[in-house]
């Protein structure tokens, strides 16, 4: 865009969540000049937005970004808003050269680096790393606009609280960690009917506040024996592709506690027959609303370089793009392990996709000294 201000940076890091904090951490310390462009107004308000009785799915001693352990004793849950306000003090305790009010609206390859678009603004860098995450396109399935206009329709990204919903019987799809929290919720006023797959259950979950000191130890040698099972491996490829398509383990309780709350799992959701949901059994359901905890798809459409593979998400090794050298990727599910998505995981990726832009600097130096000698005169 002709006119537009425009900024020269060695790296820019899109996003301002905990995966490009992170980054800005390692960044930091190899003193580069870059800068964090967050869409939001406020660091942490993606975590503000999100319903109002969540808590993290670890306890605060595995949920610490790198140089800065959570607030909080070890197995204690963080809310939402505790989440929120450590990710703002994380980025003021280490100066942290965060742009608020930036949303990246393209990015493309340009000369030997790369052009990022935030609105009017330009920023010309050698590497870039997207640490958006995943999680920008809520998935509702098609049919859903079939269902009749009176039935009260809810993402989970927009969920916040019971009050939102209409009295009467509630239908929540998806039974993962998202939607089996919303169930346990809903159940305390209403009647809740859960649908879909069993995703199973991380063996010693809590439903609470705190894990006791005993769990918390089990907790932290199944977190380190897990962490081993690498995207490098079969048994982590397989992994991935669970977690990106059938969704996550229930973490902090199991299924035991959904029946105690009185929740009736359903068969998924196929269709819609006379304006109410229709189950794989053939019955339609008469609920008064619908929520879809059905996750989000990946939506990388804004970047120009085709790096993307058939499932939508990027084609990379431990964030690295060998298609677009410079580019990089944080916070992807199991981007190398189970935990890179997760606060207190993102930040092994973040010191080796540092480690790696730090080494691509270097060989480039290395390439244009031995050029300027080549090239000067004998």
């Amino acid at each position: 865009m002709r006119g537009a201000p425009e900024h020269r940076l060695d790296t820019v890091v899109i996003g301002g969540g905990q995966a490009g904090l992170a980054a800005g951490y390692y960044l930091k310390g190899q003193a580069r000049d870059f800068a964090i462009l967050d869409a939001e107004e406020r660091i942490g308000d993606a975590w503000r937005r999100r319903w109002d009785s969540l808590r993290l799915f670890t306890p605060a001693a595995l949920s610490g970004l790198p140089g800065k352990p959570m607030p909080f004793p070890g197995g204690h849950f963080a809310t939402k808003d505790e989440t929120a306000g450590y990710l703002e003090e994380y980025a003021a305790k280490f100066d942290l050269p965060v742009r608020l009010g930036r949303r990246v609206d393209s990015l493309r390859r340009e000369g030997g680096g790369y052009l990022v678009g935030a609105g009017e603004e330009r920023y010309r860098a050698d590497n870039v790393v997207v640490a958006t995450g995943p999680y920008r396109a809520p998935r509702v399935p098609d049919f859903s606009a079939r269902l009749d206009p009176s039935v009260v329709q809810l993402h989970s990204g927009a969920y916040r609280n019971p009050d939102q919903l209409p009295e009467g019987d509630v239908l929540v799809v998806g039974a993962g960690n998202s939607g089996a929290e919303i169930s346990l919720e809903l159940a305390v006023t209403r009647r809740v009917y859960l649908s879909g797959r069993d995703t199973g259950n991380v063996p010693g979950g809590v439903r609470g506040r705190r894990l006791p000191r005993h769990l918390l130890l089990a907790w932290l040698a199944g977190w380190w024996l897990i962490g081993r099972v690498t995207a490098d491996t079969g048994l982590g490829r397989r992994g991935r592709e669970f977690s990106r398509t059938r969704g996550t383990p229930l973490v902090r309780f199991d299924p035991r506690d959904l029946a105690k709350a009185g929740v009736e799992r359903m068969p998924r959701v196929d269709g819609v027959a006379d304006g109410k949901p229709l189950l794989a059994d053939r019955r339609a359901l008469d609920v008064e609303s619908v929520v879809w905890a059905t996750g989000f798809r990946p939506d990388f459409g804004w970047i120009e370089p085709p790096i993307l593979g058939g499932d939508g998400y990027p084609i990379q090794h431990r964030g690295a793009v060998d298609a677009a050298p410079g580019l990089y990727f944080l916070g992807l599910p199991f981007q190398h392990t189970f935990f890179s998505e997760t606060i207190g995981g993102v930040g092994k990726d973040a010191h080796h996709v540092a480690e790696h832009l730090a080494s691509r600097a270097e060989k480039r130096e290395r390439e244009e000294r031995q050029h300027e000698t080549t090239a000067a005169p004998s």
